[in-house]
Order: C-alpha cells, then sequence, then structure tokens
C-alpha cells in the first residue's frame, strides 16, 4: 500500500487482513481509530454504541471466556477445537469489541442503531487501512453467546456487532477484488 492514500483511495481500495502480528496500533493510531468511529452516522447523536480494546493478557482471558462458552454449549468439544478456541483471541495482538447500546427512541428505531454501531466499525476499518495497519470484522456464534454477553458485560438492550481484530499484516495486502458496479447499481424504475 502506498505511503499516503487519499480518503477515495481508501474508500475504494481497502480490504480485510487476517494474517495480523506485532505490532498493534500505537497509541496515537489508536487515537485515529477511535474517532473515526465516532463519526459514523447517527440519527438524534443517541451514540448508539460502545467498544472494548482488549490487547495484552487481556487476549489470554478473552480465549478463556471463548474456551467456556464453547464447553458450555458443546460438553462434548474436541482437545484440538478447544485448543484452536482458546487461541482465537491471540491472531491479532489487538481486538475492539463492537457493542451496539440500543436505546430507546420513537424516532430511531432498534435497526438503525444497529447500522449506525455498523457504520462505526466500517469507519474503524478504513481508518485501520489509511494507516496502512490490518484489519479482520469477524463475528460468528460467539458473538451471539450468552456467556460471552455477560463475560463481556453487556447489558439486556446489548448486542456484539463484532470482533475487530487489529494488527500489522503479515505480508502485503491483497488488492482490493475489481467488481463490475452494474451488477449491483440499477436505474429505478
Amino acid at each position: 500500500m502506498p505511503e499516503q492514500l487519499s480518503a477515495i483511495e481508501v474508500l475504494t481500495q481497502r480490504v480485510s487482513c487476517n494474517m495480523l502480528s506485532e505490532p498493534a496500533p500505537s497509541t496515537k493510531q489508536l487515537d485515529m481509530i477511535q474517532r473515526a468511529a465516532l463519526r459514523a452516522a447517527d440519527h438524534k447523536l443517541l451514540r448508539p454504541w460502545r467498544f472494548l480494546v482488549i490487547e495484552g493478557d487481556s487476549l489470554a482471558s478473552l480465549g478463556e471466556l471463548f474456551l467456556r462458552a464453547k464447553r458450555r454449549t458443546d460438553p462434548g468439544l474436541s482437545e484440538d477445537a478447544a485448543m484452536k478456541t482458546l487461541a482465537m483471541p491471540r491472531r491479532a495482538p489487538m481486538i475492539i469489541v463492537a457493542i451496539a447500546s440500543h436505546q430507546p427512541n420513537p424516532k430511531v428505531p432498534e435497526i438503525e442503531q444497529l447500522l449506525s454501531t455498523g457504520a462505526a466499525v466500517q469507519n474503524m476499518l478504513n481508518a485501520v487501512f489509511a494507516l496502512g495497519l490490518g484489519a479482520i470484522w469477524r463475528t460468528g456464534d460467539l458473538a451471539e453467546n450468552a456467556e460471552v454477553k455477560a463475560g463481556l458485560g453487556l447489558s439486556g438492550n446489548e448486542t456484539i456487532v463484532g470482533f475487530l481484530y487489529l494488527g500489522t499484516p503479515k505480508s502485503g495486502l491483497r488488492e482490493a477484488p475489481s467488481l463490475e458496479l452494474g451488477d449491483y447499481f440499477k436505474a429505478w424504475p
């Protein structure tokens, strides 16, 4: 990736990166990533989100939480599957858990608040790419798991929108696929 990309280049060339290593974003980079999240579209300025930043020894604690949750739903979990589950958070040096915090509002339905949180995650992905770092947005069954939600301190009005894995790409980023615009955009009527 070139040293400095324009905003349009970031938006049109961003790709996910699942092969991540140290270092995690620096304090200054993380500040920019977090500020990007807070610029997401947000009807009525509800700020219907919150984020948990997990790194260092806390990644091991998250792995243990994942393993407890998996074992509760699958008591016959194989040792191989258990070790993979335990290691999941170590696929990156930092994870940001994106949480939608739904707030009652007659003009802003729950789905709009959920989408706003998703927009915040997308803004973080774009910021990570612009900074020359790598990230991937993951969900899966653990994002829906009641034990994981409780272990992360979620309340009844909250939903995990995703686990954002961040770090330094282990190798060069792949090129964004070339898509045919006409396959996705049509004039109406």
